[in-house]
Parts: C-alpha cells; structure tokens; sequence
C-alpha cells in the first residue's frame, strides 16, 4: 500500500431507510461496510453505485438476505472483523476477546446499539458507526468514516441532520 489513504464510509442500523446525506458524505470513498439491520436490500444496491459495499446482516433481517451474519475483509492491507452485535471494550465477553486474539483484526466493525463508539483495545480498533436510520431512542442518527494510512486507522463519527 502507498501512503496514500483511503476513506472507508461505515454504516449501520438503517431500517430500511437511506438519508440522501449519507449518499453525499460517501462520496468518494473506497468501499462502504454495512454493520446490519438493514431492513430493505435495495439499500445496498444504491449504496454499491458509489463503492463496493461489505454487508452483514442484524438481527432484524431476513436469514433470505444474501448477507451472511459476520464478515471478515481485507481492505488495503488491513483487516476488518464486522458482526452486527459485537460489544464495547468495557463489555467485551471473553469469547470476543479470543475472536480478537485469534484473528487479529486491525478493526471490528459492529452496530446494533445505535451509539456511535469508538476505542481501541490491544491494538484492535472497535467501531460503531451508530444508527442511520430513522431516529429511535434520544440518540443522534450518525455514520462512520473510517480512513486507512499504511500504518495507522483514524476514525470518525458525523452526526446526520435532523429529519
């Protein structure tokens, strides 16, 4: 990889509903993952006009949905872990602390919460990108960006506009 970076949009949670900001804020990223609950496949497809997109499914989707339940990808040298359901650092069951030691992912990428979340435990970048979909709870409706560096991930939560 060059040093040269690259823009990861992240998403999740969206209910079947795709914020025509969420199309804009993408623009011009490489690949665009998708942490579940998706609720209508059509999202994806929209969403594969701008980038290849990397899906999973949450536990509100169909088991007919052509997504599987977790993921693993490579992206420019990095490797990316994405469950819908995944735990914070200070929650993490020990069985996703040895997922994390075995695989060694350099991210794992969830949703499910619909709070945005991000931090780091042994060198492994844990990333809720929080809910895009239609607001729920007194949660802010967010996405992530997530911008890879040949030896470095920053990340980055925008909040949507109301609506």
């Amino acid at each position: 990889m060059s040093d040269r970076h690259a823009l990861i949009g992240v998403i999740s949670d969206t209910h079947g509903k795709l914020d025509e900001q969420v199309l804009e804020l993408f623009e011009g990223v490489s690949h665009i993952i998708h942490a579940g609950d998706i609720g209508d496949e059509d999202l994806i497809w929209k969403l594969e006009k701008l980038a290849p997109v990397i899906a999973v499914r949450g536990n509100i989707d169909a088991d007919t949905m052509c997504f599987p339940n977790e993921r693993l990808a490579v992206i420019q040298g990095h490797t990316f872990f994405i469950r819908h359901q995944f735990a914070t650092v200070e929650k993490m069951s020990a069985a996703q602390q040895k997922l994390i030691e075995q695989r060694m992912p350099d991210v794992v990428v969830f949703g499910h919460s619909h709070q945005a979340y991000s931090e780091h435990w042994r060198g492994t970048l844990l990333f809720n990108p929080g809910s895009a979909g239609p607001k729920r709870f007194s949660l802010p409706r967010t996405i992530g960006l997530l911008e890879l560096h040949k030896d470095s991930i920053a990340s980055r939560i925008i909040t949507l506009e109301k609506q």
